[in-house]
């Protein structure tokens, strides 16, 4: 006997965690409300791995970033992409979803295109202070455009647009502190730093602070947490078994490709080096961390660079340049947290006031009020 759902939705956006978080944030506060929730994506990227572990019903769309400048390629992207929306369409016409809710970005634009031939209701949302190429260009027929920011509004030719702030995962407002550390094995009476480049990782910064584990580790009694990126990861244990050989003893010293629990890990932290992706500052905040944040320099629209320096406009991090960055600078940022308290405190506390919890709350109710 199939099951019986009150409604149907669909939720599309990948490629990086700043797409796919925010996606299923939205899936999970819709299935605990009885409805049956689709993930469409690349089963290339990790959204596949991300969604399916959490048992939604994957649909494949066949889909690239879009080539850069005047690029024989693009042609050949021009072909899949009318693929991919083409095998939208009869996603839609198969599943029959009551609306579609996308995270911008070039893993969504096909099923948003599908929408608008369809006659499909969609909800886009866009998490940063300079909103996407595909967010701007598309969300002229959204029923709502959600934001992150509210800089971002003037970019958006819809009428209907709303700030909400980025939906995060609910737990990041239900774990505690000591809860975390419990479930990444860490003393809660401790600092902990956290280090990571987001979900792909960041080059310039693991370099940059290869050298300085033992010393935040062993002189200033940090438990780092290090996220290195899996293209990263075999590269920086080399590097260590070179300066620090005795790293893999150093019960302070947690190092990983990737986290798949990021909540356990940013709830558990006092101090959190990242860039600054949009979805990160908003887990960021949300956990009520002082971050320093190195804006990735190569981001679409600038649109990293924007946002860190918006909180660092209302003081809530410590912002570096990624030019800038060696070892000195990022040591120099850290012991100036650790050896003022006031200042850490300062930091978490504007950060925190960042935080939006009803984020998620807020974009299920548009949904169903289509």
């Amino acid at each position: 006997m199939s099951e019986v759902y009150n409604s149907i939705y669909f939720v599309t956006g990948g490629g990086t965690g700043g797409h796919i978080y925010p996606a299923l944030a939205i899936a999970d506060a819709l299935t605990a409300g009885d409805a049956k929730v689709y993930y469409v994506g690349n089963k290339r990227n990790m959204e596949f791995e991300l969604a399916t572990k959490k048992g939604y019903k994957f649909l494949h769309v066949s889909i690239k970033g879009m080539p850069r400048g005047l690029n024989p390629k693009i042609f050949v992207w021009g072909v899949k992409l009318v693929k991919a929306i083409i095998r939208s369409i009869r996603y839609i016409k198969k599943y029959k979803p009551n609306a579609v809710f996308a995270t911008g970005g070039y893993v969504s634009a096909p099923m948003i295109f599908a929408c608008i031939l369809t006659g499909t209701p969609y909800i886009m949302h866009d998490c940063d202070a300079m909103p996407g190429l595909v967010t701007k260009k598309l969300s002229k027929r959204a029923k709502y455009v959600t934001l992150a920011f509210e800089k971002a509004k003037k970019y958006i030719p819809n009428k209907h647009t709303v700030v909400t702030g980025n939906p995060i995962r609910e737990e990041f407002e239900l774990i505690t502190r000591s809860h975390a550390a419990s479930n990444m094995g860490l003393d809660p009476r401790k600092l902990t730093l956290c280090i990571m480049g987001g979900s792909q990782g960041a080059k310039s910064i693991n370099n940059s602070t290869i050298e300085l584990l033992k010393e935040f580790t062993q002189e200033l009694n940090l438990q780092v947490i290090f996220q290195t990126g899996k293209k990263n990861y075999d590269n920086v244990l080399e590097r260590l078994r070179q300066i620090y050989p005795t790293f893999e003893q150093d019960k302070n010293l947690i190092i990983q490709p990737y986290f798949m629990d990021m909540i356990s890990v940013l709830k558990s932290s006092d101090i959190v080096i990242s860039r600054a992706g949009s979805l990160s500052i908003s887990e960021i905040c949300a956990s009520g961390a002082a971050p320093i944040l190195i804006p990735y320099p190569y981001a679409a629209a600038n649109h990293q660079r924007i946002n860190a320096k918006y909180l660092l406009e209302v003081g809530a991090c410590i912002y570096l340049e990624d030019k800038e960055l060696e070892p000195n600078k990022i040591r120099e940022a850290v012991v100036s947290l650790v050896e003022n308290p006031v200042k850490m405190n300062y930091l978490k506390q504007n950060s925190s006031h960042l935080a939006k919890f009803d984020a998620t709350k807020r974009i299920v109710e548009l949904l169903k009020s289509l």
